[in-house]
């Protein structure tokens, strides 16, 4: 299991910087600079700093599941039979490769995992739970929620207030 190391804080510069990039994470750095008012150098240094720091990973590219024949989406609640280190790894790293699994969310509480997926319809669902979480020895039980809609929350950085601009 993998412990997080303390980063430090965020400057003003920093959290600006965050903040139009998480609006836009297409904004040229060119673009980015204009609109922070700083040196197009200055900018790539800064996201560059914050990308080495771990602070921003990566860009994000959003699927239509259901264009790509994944129109139905779970939530696959895992509990295990047993608790040790080596039971949590092995079934975790085999879930995140697992064809159609979106996201794995290893949990405290009464459950263990939880899976978001994506398939081809309910007879696929009922496949993807037999065939790739039950046919582990240390799963005891599951429980499947169906996804009717899902929408992306505000997250952590402050909201933006329109009339500032």
């Amino acid at each position: 299991m993998k412990k997080r190391e303390q980063r430090p804080l965020l400057d003003e510069l920093d959290r600006r910087i965050v903040g139009l990039l998480a609006e836009d994470p297409e904004l040229t750095n060119k673009a980015l600079a204009r609109r922070l008012g700083l040196a197009e150098s200055t900018c790539a240094y800064r996201v560059r700093a914050l990308r080495e720091r771990g602070v921003v990973e990566g860009t994000t590219l959003r699927l239509d599941l259901a264009a790509l024949g994944h129109p139905l989406q779970a939530l696959i609640k895992v509990r295990l039979e047993r608790h040790n280190a080596e039971h949590v790894n092995r079934l975790y790293a085999s879930l995140v490769k697992t064809p159609g699994v979106i996201q794995v969310f290893h949990v405290a509480g009464a459950d263990d995992f939880y899976l978001h997926v994506a398939v081809a319809d309910a007879e696929a669902l009922r496949d993807f739970v037999l065939l790739h979480v039950t046919v582990h020895r240390v799963v005891r039980q599951t429980e499947t929620h169906l996804i009717f809609e899902r929408r992306e929350g505000v997250g952590v950085l402050p909201v933006p207030d329109p009339a500032a601009d």
